[in-house]
């Protein structure tokens, strides 16, 4: 049998915003009115519990409205040639929704609440909202499960360690503008073939790889790549 391929897939917020998740960086960095600070940072959630949580369980709500689009079922439609390995800067479950077995989710997760406490690390799904007094098993408040500005990234080596191993590797749906995950893609081997696919793609600088550029939605460009890959297996 021979062995697949290993397409490893960096996702941003364009992709989801196809789907109609909104994101701050549309709105010179208000966030559904918000300086992204107030809602997005430790200081943030000290500062107003309350107001922090409002504003999750809002986007909790939202996602629960929202669908996968043609992009996200693209990508996990490519399992079926590829070795596909998802890794996204997105707290939604889109991915997940569409079929994606193997995804990473860099930034956290908006349908998982955790401890509020720097030794207790203790994660658990959550699909409502969350309000003060929810708490977990030792009684500390839960706080949502997402990597604030400032705060380190749990997942970054595992993602750095997969970016190592692939075959091909695809951007999608990203500004190139949040670090550290926007450094992932130095990480490839300079051999492989780098796809870049946004409406407004960003220049990448110091990249070895052979690079193409497609200035497109994910909707438009993940289906043209998944049949220019067919060519790769």
């Amino acid at each position: 049998m021979v062995k697949k391929k290993k397409v490893v897939v960096l996702t941003g917020a364009g992709i989801s915003a196809e789907s109609g998740i909104k994101t701050f960086r549309d709105a010179d960095g208000l966030w559904e009115g918000h300086d992204v600070m107030e809602v997005a940072s430790y200081d943030g959630w000290i500062n107003n519990k309350v107001l922090v949580l409002d504003f999750y369980n809002q986007r909790r709500r939202q996602l629960h409205e929202v669908k996968p689009n043609l992009g996200h079922f693209t990508l996990a439609e490519m399992e079926a040639d590829f070795d596909v390995h998802i890794i996204t800067q997105n707290v939604d479950n889109l991915h997940e929704q569409a079929g994606s077995k193997k995804v990473l989710h860099l930034h956290g997760e908006l349908l998982k609440a955790r401890s509020d406490h720097p030794h207790t690390f203790e994660i658990m799904d959550w699909n409502n909202d969350l309000t003060i007094g929810d708490v977990d098993s030792k009684g500390i408040q839960l706080r949502p499960h997402i990597v604030w500005f400032g705060e380190a990234v749990p997942a970054l080596d595992e993602a750095v360690k997969i970016v190592t191993q692939a075959d091909i590797l695809l951007v999608v749906g990203t500004s190139l503008q949040v670090y550290p995950a926007a450094g992932l893609l130095h990480y490839a081997q300079s051999n492989i073939p780098v796809f870049y696919i946004d409406p407004k793609p960003a220049t990448i600088y110091d990249l070895q790889n052979p690079l193409e550029v497609m200035p497109m939605n994910a909707t438009e460009g993940v289906p043209l790549i998944r049949e220019k890959l067919l060519g790769f297996r």
